[in-house]
């Protein structure tokens, strides 16, 4: 026997080991355990997609578990609970805090509906947590109840010898005025327990009006990740201080009214842009840039035509610095799309696909024709202060760290693909390649290529050549041509803001969209991805599915699906619903779509549920355990750990602490 290894491993490494587990019983223990683990159903796993800010909708969504708790609440109490019954406790359990103070309101008899209520709510919670180890329960419990919740979900009231007990649990709990806290508690476990890990798949931000408050929530689930999407890209290249990803997201804020999560929620002062704007653009019709949502808030003023001039102001600058990185970076070959320097300023027309198109607009006091993309003083002046803000906000900035340490372009997570955009490809449904640093990437490499870029945009050191290429990257990656998270060749901009003939808004995809409902090239991705499950599947968001034209979500022969069905309501009249989700379970792959939602309040008093339907479910052939995941790979691996490391204890190379 090689001293120096045991079953491959070497007696240094096993040594430390040992420090954990310092005697055969210790190591025989915890083997036990984790095959045990590696037997139990592997967890739900629930995918959802192009949030856009409906902070509302989302955490509905997050709260009923697209469901599946009302399915729980269905199954234990179909047969002794009345509908208006079963409502009322789904209610509560979305929104605990508001439904305790509508009830306390009501006049009822607390003593009684706390006594009730408990027990539903642990029944549910039995039901919710069954299929877990009691150790994961455990953990997942809040400390303040953790030792009583336990006893409760393992004390079951049939058995007549503990009946009095598990009464008198229950009873103290009332007598002590803890029932509220307690109950609290035991709504925020069932909605913990009934989604074990959560997926966005891209586009957190967007025109929604809150984007902010879907990424608090995020950061408090306890298992979470995001595929980064355009807009959520665009939010980190501002944040990382790219100035035309700032000018952009301004842009995008000032013409869908998402002003109060600029100012209140990131505090980023937007009046210097108004004075700006007032003082360049006051003698100018600036009406063709009139928002196209107006501010809805009580306290904004309500001068349309200083928003539109405000509009027009950021519009123009945006415009000009995508120019400047258009003639900076030539390896995004992006000439065509430098739209300023394509104007003729004598006749105010510009010419695409050789016909001549007449600009809207033909007063822009800020550009000079002989340099178009030259930033006045002034201009630069404001997107200095602009830059600072997104840099030096707080809450943005934390927000943004968020996005990029759970994030990434694409995931391969037990057996799926999950990316926002596309991988990008040739007409011929070949991986498209780009030039990289002098070296052609495709596929996963251009991929793991691009995330590289955009991280170093965010970490590279302040003024690095790193930093600098990186921040440019991220404007690529939100609009660039073929970029794999905007997918398309360019973005219209430009045209739906000046230009009167609609046929010049198209925005074609990348050739990945042309192939990708076909199962053979489905497949070949997921293979290059090392993905083989009988299965395995690509996960998308970014285009939204148009379910009242008869589109479906599940693609390829169900070996693609797409999850965006029109979350942000900008989109529900081309798709005629609000999202679809999907859950993956031990047993099914379940696609869920969603009616579109009201609000909170009405939510809560009158017990309304986002309207939902399941499908498409796909039953797995066999039901996975822990043992078949990512997670299950991990156990395996420290389970043969653990075995040569109680070999090494029985052969005497590591003696067992005394």
């Amino acid at each position: 026997m090689d001293q120096q290894r045991i079953n491959g491993r070497s007696v240094r490494y096993l040594s430390l080991m040992a420090r954990e587990y310092p005697s055969i019983q210790a190591v025989s223990s915890e083997i036990i355990n984790l095959q045990a683990i590696c037997n139990l159903p592997k967890g739900t796993e629930h995918f959802m997609s192009d949030i856009h800010g409906e902070h509302e909708a989302f955490l509905h969504i997050t709260n009923n578990a697209s469901g599946a708790i009302r399915d729980k609440i269905e199954l234990v109490f179909a047969n002794s609970l009345g509908e208006q019954e079963r409502k009322a406790l789904a209610s509560l359990i979305y929104y605990p805090e508001h439904k305790l103070d509508e009830i306390r309101a009501s006049g009822a008899d607390m003593c009684d509906w706390y006594r009730v209520t408990l027990h539903r709510l642990i029944t549910v919670c039995r039901a919710t947590t069954s299929k877990y180890s009691r150790s994961k329960v455990r953990k997942a419990l809040p400390p303040d109840f953790a030792y009583i919740i336990d006893e409760l979900l393992h004390t079951h009231y049939v058995e007549l010898d503990k009946e009095m007990y598990y009464e008198r649990i229950i009873s103290s709990i009332i007598d002590l005025d803890r029932a509220d806290a307690f109950i609290l508690a035991l709504c925020e476990l069932i909605k913990r327990m009934a989604v074990d890990h959560l997926h966005i798949v891209g586009d957190v931000f967007d025109r929604g009006p809150h984007a902010d408050v879907v990424i608090d929530r995020l950061m408090a689930h306890h298992d979470v990740d995001i595929q980064w999407g355009n807009h959520d890209i665009l939010w980190m290249g501002a944040a990382a201080g790219s100035e035309v990803c700032v000018a952009t997201a301004v842009k995008n804020c000032v013409q869908y009214d998402n002003l109060d999560m600029l100012e209140n929620a990131y505090g980023i002062n937007i009046l210097p842009l108004a004075l700006f704007a007032s003082e360049f653009y006051s003698d100018n019709d600036s009406s063709v840039f009139t928002p196209r949502k107006l501010p809805s808030e009580h306290y904004m003023p309500k001068d349309l035509s200083l928003y539109a001039r405000m509009h027009k102001a950021i519009c123009v600058i945006q415009l000009k610095l995508e120019g400047q990185i258009i003639r900076r970076r030539p390896e995004y070959k992006m000439d065509d799309r430098d739209m300023l320097s394509r104007i003729d300023y004598s006749d105010m027309t510009i010419t695409i696909d050789g016909v001549k198109h007449e600009l809207r607009d033909k007063d822009f006091p800020t550009i000079d024709p002989s340099d178009p993309t030259r930033l006045t003083e002034s201009e630069q002046l404001l997107l200095e202060q602009l830059t600072s803000a997104f840099k030096n906000s707080h809450r943005l900035q934390t927000h943004i760290r968020y996005l990029y340490s759970s994030g990434s372009i694409y995931l391969c997570y037990n057996g799926n693909l999950l990316f926002h955009g596309c991988v990008p490809c040739n007409d011929d449904g070949s991986f498209m390649e780009f030039d990289c640093d002098g070296k052609m990437l495709s596929g996963r490499e251009y991929l793991d290529y691009a995330e590289c870029l955009a991280r170093k945009a965010f970490y590279a050191p302040e003024g690095s050549a790193d930093r600098e290429r990186g921040r440019d990257f991220m404007w690529f990656l939100w609009c660039g041509r073929n970029s794999p998270i905007f997918g398309r060749t360019h973005i219209t901009t430009f045209e739906r803001a000046l230009l009167e003939d609609k046929s010049t808004f198209k925005e074609p995809k990348n050739a990945y969209y042309k192939y990708c409902d076909n199962e053979d090239f489905a497949l070949n991705i997921l293979h290059h991805f090392g993905l083989n499950e009988s299965y395995s599947c690509i996960v998308n968001g970014h285009i939204p599915v148009k379910a009242k034209e008869g589109e479906g979500p599940q693609k390829a022969n169900g070996r693609r699906v797409v999850i965006d069905g029109g979350f942000c309501r900008a989109y529900q009249s081309q798709t005629g619903i609000a999202g679809y989700t999907m859950f993956f379970t031990s047993k099914r792959m379940r696609i869920v779509a969603h009616e579109p939602f009201g609000t909170t309040d009405t939510s809560v008093f009158f017990e309304n549920d986002i309207q939902s339907k399941d499908v498409i479910v796909k039953s797995l052939p066999q039901r996975l355990l822990v043992g078949d995941t990512d997670t299950g790979a991990v156990l395996k691996e420290r389970i043969d750990d653990l075995k040569a490391l109680l070999e090494a204890y029985r052969k005497g190379v590591i003696k067992e602490a005394q």
